[in-house]
This record gives C-alpha cells, structure tokens and sequence, in this order.
C-alpha cells in the first residue's frame, strides 16, 4: 500500500481530501499543526476525524505563528464577520433565540482578507514534505481550493505547482531520483457544494468537524464569519442540513 500525507485541519475540505485519499488506496498519515491559532478547536475535530477514518497515523505539530502575527487566526485582530448578500438562509441563535440570515458567498471581495495567515500552506507543506521524505512516501494531499475560497494566495493552482517543482528539487530522495513527490489537490476545482456531496458518499462525518474561526468557548460556531458562511452555503447548495449547531 502506498503511502500519503494528508494536511487535517478538521475542516469540511481536509477531512474530505483524507476520505478521498484512503478511497484512492493510500496507507494516510494525517498531518495536523497547533500554531497558537485563535480557532484551537479545530485539532480536536481533526483527531476526531483521523480517528473515524482510521489512519494509519496523525502526528500533531506544535509551533508558534502568534509569534510572527500578522493574521486575525493569530493575534487579537478582529475576525470579519456578515460580509456576503441575503440569501435567506437562516440560522438561530441559541442565546437570543433570534434568527439572522446566513449570506451568500459571491459577494466576498476578492482581496486577501485578515484571516490569511502569511505563508500558511508553505509552512504545512514543508513539514509534510519533511514526513512523506522520512516515510518514503512520494504522495502529498492537501484541500485546497480555487472555488468556493476566501481569497487565499496560497490555494491557487499555481502555487501547488510550484510548490511542487521545488519539492523535487529540494529533497535528497528527489535529487537522487529515488521519488518524485506528487501534491494532490483533488478539491482545487470543486464548489464547496461538490465537496461535500463527495465526501456524504466516502462516509465523512461532518458533525466532527470545525470549520469557524472565531467559535465560542465551547467551540461551536458563529455561523457569520468567511468560512462558516462558506460553509452553510455548501450545505445548502448539497442540498444537506448541516449537522453543526449555531
């Protein structure tokens, strides 16, 4: 069985990618990081997954971005919230019991938003092309997405491509011809919509993961920042009800 490194965050889009790589064959070594970020909740939702697809491994890598700042995932820079138009798509609140609307995503300014935290997917990348080399492993998988996105540079085709070159030439296994990495971004042209209607027929359970940045104390989400609007927009457009509660 051939071995992969699948990025986790806990999210709808890497806890799909690793459905599709253990459905593609691969022995998953699951790759999650705890860089300080505001949003920590969502490593108890990637264990959580790794562990109903039953990887092979999930190593958790703890380092420190708040250090560097520069994002609102790492400091105290407010998270934007209720930036998409009316959609009617409603969600309750479970304090006030009010009812506010859920927005729809094509209204989010393509300009790199204050969640982007600088050099992200390098970072992860790096550490994954650091394990696949040390497992011999030639495979990398990671979530990204071109689509339904917030604007990141870091999710683009380009950039995996390039990524991807540089792995080769930086790697003994790649100088010496002994691999030749492969970054697999099986989501990268998908609509969050797609996502999640291919991950309900790979078996993902979405109520164990996370995917709000700025959830409450005791983790649920608010329903109104860029990805869970992302996100409640792709169950909508499934045509599935979103097991999380908001």
């Amino acid at each position: 069985m051939k071995r992969a490194v699948v990025l986790l965050s806990g999210g709808i889009d890497s806890s799909t990618t690793a459905a599709i790589a253990k459905h593609e064959g691969y022995e998953v070594y699951a790759l999650s990081f705890d860089y300080n970020q505001r949003h920590r909740v969502e490593l108890e939702a990637a264990e959580k997954v790794a562990l109903s697809l039953k990887v092979k491994k999930h190593l958790v890598i703890k380092f420190d971005l708040r250090a560097i700042g520069g994002s609102a995932l790492t400091s105290e820079m407010e998270v934007p919230k209720d930036r998409m138009q009316d959609t009617g798509y409603k969600i309750q609140d479970k304090k006030s019991r009010a009812s506010c609307i859920v927005h729809h995503a094509s209204s989010i300014s393509s300009a790199i938003p204050v969640t982007y935290v600088p050099a992200r997917n390098t970072i992860f990348l790096s550490f994954a092309l650091a394990w696949a080399e040390a497992l011999k492993a030639e495979d990398l998988f990671i979530g990204a997405n071109a689509v339904d996105y917030s604007g990141y540079p870091d999710c683009r085709p380009e950039y995996i491509n390039a990524f991807e070159k540089m792995a080769n030439l930086a790697t003994k296994a790649g100088v010496e011809g002994k691999s030749h990495i492969k970054i697999h971004t099986p989501l990268i042209n998908l609509t969050k919509g797609e996502i999640i209607k291919k991950g309900i027929l790979l078996g993902v359970d979405y109520s164990l993961t996370s995917s709000c940045y700025s959830p409450d104390k005791d983790g649920n989400p608010c329903g109104l920042c860029d990805s869970c609007q992302f996100r409640l927009k792709g169950f909508k457009e499934a045509g599935i009800k979103d097991p999380l509660n908001y």
